[in-house]
């Protein structure tokens, strides 16, 4: 090769997702094998032609980074890239990529589908935001056939919206049923997913969504929303974006990129921790259930076969017993983190009904299937020999009889 030849990196046909996370967000020409930080809030620009045009592009890298910065938009290619979309669009947080499609599609008098599995924050955004804004929702059960379908109003649904696998409890969605939905924008909160457990756009949905703060991001160190999807969508969104103002760091998009170039491996070990864990859990006297989608107990067992890569690092358990049992469990851990994220190189446990999902009325917990002995795992990279036996220490703690100390702390 010449000197002054640059190599060639168009993707070989075929080439597996864990070789893209590698490979992808690299831009022509560029020798840093780091993503490159650019923290600058503006750009110069040569002339006011120049100006003019950047100001009016869609996702202009170099004139003002609420519209576009070089380190967030190599991100979104890599995004983009690993979900089969034409381009993404990145966000300060999950939340914040979430609430910009629903307000960016969405008008006073229009109407929304949404599932009731779904994370706290967004369901508390589709009940108490939209209806503030004129918007109406109706939530489903994601897991039941057409049930999507059956409750779009003509004329006036324009948003669908899914989650899947969802929090806490990992219901399914069926991505082909929904995909083949043509009477509203369709979009997916991938997030416990990754781009390397399911690609719902291949499935004929519209729009993917991620908190890419959790796998991944996947070390706890960025805070970052994104969503992909085709170029029209992800131009309507754009615009909004700029507006709404919820645009990501470049010191986030940096991490996140950095972190995306290790998903492969990290999701592959938290896979294999959670699958032996689920299966260790299901075996236990004081489990009543385990929720994981790579049991053949999991009630969409050949859903998750058919549309999942991978079952992912995730698993959610019921302790047989009442709220005391499943705070004595989670503050008895030892190697593993009480703490609400997930997707990390530390194993966290997260008890649902006083975290992620404390807003719900008990009858929406219920609903959601979150009962007082919820635990959600989300397996780290430790030795899955030492995540079995720290959680097995703490459930030895749990179904122990309570001391005088735990019945006077529960008014017993």
């Amino acid at each position: 090769m010449a000197d002054d030849e640059t190599p060639d990196r168009t993707p070989v046909p075929d080439q597996q997702p864990e070789t893209t996370v590698v490979t992808s967000g690299r831009s022509e020409g560029e020798t840093s094998l780091a993503p490159v930080l650019y923290p600058t809030s503006t750009f110069a620009f040569e002339s006011v032609e120049e100006g003019r045009r950047m100001a009016t592009a869609v996702g202009a890298e170099r004139f003002y980074s609420r519209y576009g910065n070089p380190t967030v938009n190599a991100f979104e290619s890599a995004i983009a890239e690993l979900e089969g979309a034409d381009a993404a669009r990145s966000f300060a947080s999950g939340m914040g990529a979430i609430s910009a499609v629903v307000l960016g599609l969405c008008s006073s008098g229009d109407h929304v589908v949404a599932q009731r599995q779904l994370y706290a924050g967004t369901q508390l955004f589709l009940q108490t935001v939209c209806p503030r804004l004129g918007i109406d929702v109706t939530f489903v059960d994601g897991t039941e056939s057409g049930a999507f379908e059956a409750a779009i109003q003509p004329g006036r649904t324009m948003l669908v919206f899914a989650e899947s696998p969802a929090n806490p409890r990992l219901d399914l969605v069926d991505l082909d049923a929904l995909g083949a939905i043509d009477r509203a924008t369709t979009v997916v909160d991938s997030t416990f997913a990754t781009p390397l457990g399911q690609n719902p756009i291949a499935h004929g949905v519209d729009l993917v969504v991620h908190s890419a703060t959790k796998g991944i991001a996947g070390h706890n160190d960025a805070t970052i929303g994104v969503v992909a999807g085709s170029e029209d969508l992800v131009a309507w969104l754009w615009g909004f974006a700029v507006l709404h103002g919820a645009n990501a760091s470049p010191a986030d998009a940096l991490n996140a990129h950095r972190g995306l170039r290790t998903l492969g491996v990290r999701l592959a070990h938290q896979t294999a921790t959670a699958q032996r864990l689920a299966e260790h859990l299901e075996a236990h006297a004081g489990v009543e259930t385990v929720c994981y989608p790579g049991l053949d107990s999991h009630p969409q067992r050949d859903l998750a076969v058919r549309q999942l890569r991978t079952p992912g690092g995730l698993l959610t358990f019921d302790l047989a017993g009442d709220a005391e049992t499943g705070r004595r469990f989670v503050e008895s851990v030892r190697l593993a983190h009480r703490a609400t994220s997930l997707g990390g190189p530390e194993t966290l446990v997260t008890h649902p009904a006083s975290t992620t999902h404390v807003g719900l009325t008990p009858e929406e917990m219920e609903a959601t299937g979150i009962g007082p002995g919820t635990i959600r795992v989300s397996c780290g990279l430790e030795h899955a020999d030492d995540v079995v036996a720290d959680l097995d220490q703490a459930l030895a703690a749990a179904v122990r009889e309570p001391s005088t100390r735990d019945r006077a702390a529960s008014g017993g």
